[in-house]
């Protein structure tokens, strides 16, 4: 059953509030919980209030009963795009702009929109419709939080290609979680209501597995709860004094970190639930210069950053010779408390000296708490 605020009531009272579109979130752990039905359901809720609701993108994936609720809805025409031979269909983002409907429903959203498109990601396409005053009601599933992405592979073994960072999921107004039994799910998925028969065995044995659904389950529960706490807090008097109180983390990116997409992720993930800003920083010392660092680490140094950004850090590049120090003067200037590195790669006897920066910090911040990462070779698999 849906948790939180999920009635068309509580969503209009949001829409009067500033310029800005405001979203709302329905969050599953799997295929077929409902969430394309819900927001189906309550678009036809809003309209018969007199709300102009479109559907901006909406994937019925060929079930019979989300396709009759939106034959009932006006839909945008998609944008078509021939990539690689194959005519594919895309949200039309200048269409929905141009139609400025009060709201827009956008299925699917951690998808990639293919090459030529105005944003690579799906997500961007929202962003841009909540920044032009388009109200927008989403549906996607837990496992493509980019933060949890380490943490879906170890537990299902499947890596999850298609992701959102959690910055987007922070800010929704409203997250509402589509919770189905796991049993109930497995009864629709052997009954062909969420994917074609021939589908369903494979789907059994691999995805679609016991243990899997449950921990999914129990992660789109928590992400849920963790953005209404986020929400009581934001609304609290006392939320931005606070939000002042609280130092920030920062966490220390090296030029090419064979990890640094997972040790982002879970910067990300303690961020979130400190409910404070946090600083992705990297230290160019004289060795790594633009004109002497070598091609590939820069291509990996660039690539961090930017994830950096999409998962909703600040980035900072520094100079300086001296990385541990750099890195501990822009800590203690910026009301950093926390510092995340992940564990030196160094040889035994650089770290015995002391010499390694993740061994530096620990030394020489007593006034900061250091998290030092342990992360496996295998999390971050190209």
């Amino acid at each position: 059953m849906p948790r939180g605020r999920a009635t068309p009531e509580d969503f209009l009272e949001l829409l009067e509030r500033g310029r800005r579109g405001r979203l709302k979130l329905y969050l599953g752990y799997a295929a077929g919980v409902g969430k394309t039905y819900r927001m189906l359901e309550e678009a036809h809720a809003l309209r018969a209030r007199g709300v102009d609701a479109v559907a901006a993108y909406v994937e019925t994936h060929g079930r019979a009963e989300t396709a009759a609720l939106l034959a009932g809805l006006e839909q945008v025409p998609r944008r078509r795009v021939e990539y690689r031979g194959v005519a594919v269909e895309e949200l039309d983002l200048d269409a929905v702009l141009a139609r400025a409907p009060a709201i827009a429903l956008v299925d699917e959203i951690p998808h990639t929109n293919a090459p030529g498109s105005r944003h690579r990601k799906r997500y961007q396409d929202v962003e841009a419709l909540l920044a032009a005053g388009v109200h927008v009601i989403g549906a996607m599933n837990v496992q493509h939080l980019d933060s949890l992405n380490d943490l879906i592979e170890r537990v299902t073994g499947v890596r999850v290609r298609e992701t959102v960072p959690d910055a987007f999921l922070e800010l929704a107004d409203q997250v509402v979680n589509l919770d189905l039994a796991v049993e109930d799910l497995l009864d629709r998925l052997k009954g062909g209501k969420i994917y074609a028969p021939e589908k369903v065995a494979w789907a059994v044995e691999h995805f679609f597995k016991d243990a899997n659904l449950a921990t999914l389950r129990e992660l789109a529960l928590r992400e849920v709860a963790e953005s209404l706490e986020r929400t009581a807090k934001a609304a609290a008097p006392e939320a931005r004094a606070s939000r002042l109180a609280v130092g920030r983390l920062m966490v220390c990116l090296s030029s090419h970190p064979p990890r640094g997409a997972a040790l982002l992720r879970r910067a990300s993930r303690m961020a979130g639930r400190l409910a404070t800003d946090w600083f992705a920083v990297y230290v160019e010392t004289p060795h790594e210069a633009a004109d002497r660092i070598d091609a590939e680490s820069q291509r990996h140094l660039l690539d961090n950053l930017e994830r950096a950004r999409e998962l909703g850090a600040e980035v900072v590049r520094l100079k300086g010779r001296d990385p541990a120090a750099t890195l501990l003067d822009f800590a203690r200037s910026h009301r950093v408390s926390d510092v995340m590195v992940g564990r030196s790669r160094q040889t035994w006897w650089r770290r015995a000296l002391g010499r390694a920066v993740p061994q530096r910090l620990v030394d020489e911040a007593a006034d900061l708490d250091v998290h030092i990462v342990a992360l496996d070779v295998e999390e971050e698999r190209p």
